[in-house]
């Protein structure tokens, strides 16, 4: 998990990179096309057996949402602090934790929603509104994130009947064909080696990163592995402070410090929660 941490932090210093000349879909298209590369190579070996689902439409909409997610997070970081933009995708968990309450009717106890409230204060912190601290760009990331967390939640629904490996090829299926639609109006040749090869690596170690995470995923408890996912935050500083020069004001590193810390709880709760239900049954 740590390490494909490292690499999506990597994979957003390209594309912010790129950003300053080439369109934004363009670049969330070339990531993507990693992914892709290696949903066709499993299907070459194990057939279109993977593609059986009992949720077409909310596999290919979770596509959709992957696509717009990344879509507009790479469009924002090109105006936003890489540190300073994903420290506001950690709001994602608790809008997880909002959504699930309004749509799935999970229950939700006085200690998770004030850890939803107290993010959501760590959000404020690192945004600022109305003072101009930070660009108004910051408002996609938001978006984004709420994209992300309806994700998450058709991945709950769809995970009682459909293997993780049938979700990733959906996503990567229906997300690839959205993102080449515009592909021919926007598409722009790489002027420069420097370009192909940013390109051509934000696809490998995009890929290779999905691999990782779920290999995480798969082989110990989500309520071990997924707090790591917090330390994108740390690589994508120093990635921020070594290609960029940026680096976060004080208030943003306390606003994400609040996030994280109530982020950690708010998995430790669910997976308490999680843990609890199963012994019952």
């Amino acid at each position: 998990m740590t390490a494909g941490m490292f690499l999506f932090a990597a994979v957003d210093t390209q594309a912010k990179f790129l950003t300053d000349t080439l369109h934004p879909l363009q670049i969330v298209w070339s990531r993507q096309f990693g992914l892709l590369l290696g949903v066709l190579v499993v299907l070459a070996f194990r057939g279109v057996s993977i593609l059986r689902t009992r949720h077409p439409g909310l596999q290919i909409a979770r596509g959709a949402m992957a696509a717009g997610s990344a879509s507009l997070f790479v469009y924002a970081i090109s105006f936003v602090p890489l540190a300073d933009g994903i420290a506001v995708t950690f709001v994602a968990p608790f809008l997880v934790t909002v959504i699930g309450a309004l749509v799935l009717r999970e229950a939700v106890g006085i200690r998770r929603w004030t850890a939803v409230g107290l993010g959501f204060v760590g959000v404020l912190i690192v945004t600022r509104p109305g003072l101009g601290v930070v660009h108004p760009a910051v408002l996609l990331i938001l978006l984004a994130a709420l994209l992300f967390a309806l994700r998450q939640i058709l991945s709950r629904i769809v995970a009682g009947t459909d293997p993780i490996v049938t979700t990733v090829a959906y996503t990567a299926l229906a997300a690839s064909a959205l993102l080449t639609i515009p592909l021919p109006f926007i598409w722009q040749s790489p002027t420069t080696t420097l370009e192909l090869v940013l390109l051509v690596s934000m696809a490998v170690l995009a890929a290779a990163a999905e691999i990782l995470v779920i290999k995480a995923l798969d082989v110990a408890d989500a309520v071990v592995v997924a707090p790591v996912h917090y330390s994108v935050l740390l690589w994508a500083t120093l990635y921020g402070f070594f290609v960029f020069d940026q680096l976060p004001d004080l208030w943003t590193w306390v606003g994400a410090l609040i996030i994280v810390a109530t982020g950690i709880y708010t998995l430790h709760r669910e997976w308490r929660i999680g843990a609890r239900k199963y012994a019952k049954t």
